[in-house]
């Protein structure tokens, strides 16, 4: 597996180390559920399989699924027996593909268990406490929103909050926003990068109880905007942090597993046409994380 692929199962390891944990305490008890032909499938079987499916598919519950896969496993099972009559367990492609998915399956039960091993309660415990000290104060606002279709409507809003009308009232009457109208515009607490620049930069020159005395302008039409209250953001809680920081941690140990293991390997790569090929990079290079998408008000 190249290096791309160690560090992508290192995100995989968060979802299939709890399975494989599972397999194991499973394997106590371990009754056959099928039989194809004299040939026994375990229970146990059955979980290895299930850790194979798509992470959607694992989600499902495993009383739901397990009629389908064990179907699936036998008919396997079926076909795995009538190439082995062909006489395909001696043939060179068989022999060839079993070593290769031997190695994948290998590495991936040598990182699942590194993993395992390396990662304790007290470690995630002290690197939340580390994340939260380091962390930078992020100013957060509590705000609601007015949304009108025109420029017009937006100032016709204004010229009565201006009046004394209650902005929630307002907003229940005329927002044309479905997501926050019942609830008089909340939008609830929201960091800076959270909106989207012209909604945020305006939100967040108001202070407590002020409004936009003018629309604001965005891809959604026209808002009228009023902060309710301003603080700075909590932290998260462990458990909120919990699966980025068992991410970081799993990363972090394989990166530093392949290299003290690149370190000690003689490695030799070579052009498709098998000529020489230039020095492959020894540094692992760690995938970059996905963004988050704003909120759209």
């Amino acid at each position: 597996m190249n290096v791309r692929s160690f560090l992508a199962l290192a995100v995989a390891l968060l979802a299939a180390v709890p399975a494989f944990a599972q397999g194991q305490s499973q394997a106590q008890s371990d009754p056959v559920v099928a039989r194809v032909n004299g040939a026994e499938i375990h229970r146990s079987d059955v979980l290895i399989a299930r850790q194979s499916l798509p992470p959607q598919l694992q989600q499902i519950p495993f009383e739901q699924i397990y009629p389908r896969l064990l179907d699936e496993m036998v008919n396997n099972m079926i076909i795995a027996q009538a190439g082995r009559k062909a006489k395909l367990a001696d043939d060179p492609e068989v022999k060839r593909r079993l070593a290769f998915a031997q190695d994948q399956i290998i590495e991936e039960v040598y990182l699942s268990r590194l993993v395992r091993s390396s990662i304790t309660e007290d470690k995630i415990k002290a690197r939340y406490d580390k994340f939260v000290k380091d962390a930078k104060p992020e100013e957060q606002v509590s705000a609601r929103h007015i949304l009108l279709k025109n420029e017009d409507d937006a100032k016709a809003v204004i010229a009565e909050l201006k009046k004394g009308t209650d902005f929630a009232t307002l907003a229940k009457q005329k927002s044309e926003d479905p997501g926050t109208k019942a609830s008089g515009g909340d939008l609830g607490w929201f960091s800076k990068d959270e909106m989207v620049p012209e909604f945020s930069e305006a939100a967040f020159k108001l202070q407590k109880g002020e409004f936009t005395e003018t629309p604001v302008k965005t891809q959604f039409g026209y808002h009228v905007i009023k902060v309710d209250d301003r603080r700075q953001a909590p932290p998260p809680t462990l458990d909120q942090a919990r699966p980025q920081i068992v991410q970081q941690m799993q990363r972090e140990i394989i990166e530093q597993k392949l290299k003290e293991l690149r370190t000690s390997a003689k490695v030799e790569t070579f052009a498709l046409d098998g000529s020489k090929a230039a020095p492959a990079s020894s540094t692992p290079t760690t995938p970059t994380a996905p963004t988050a998408p704003a909120k759209k008000p």
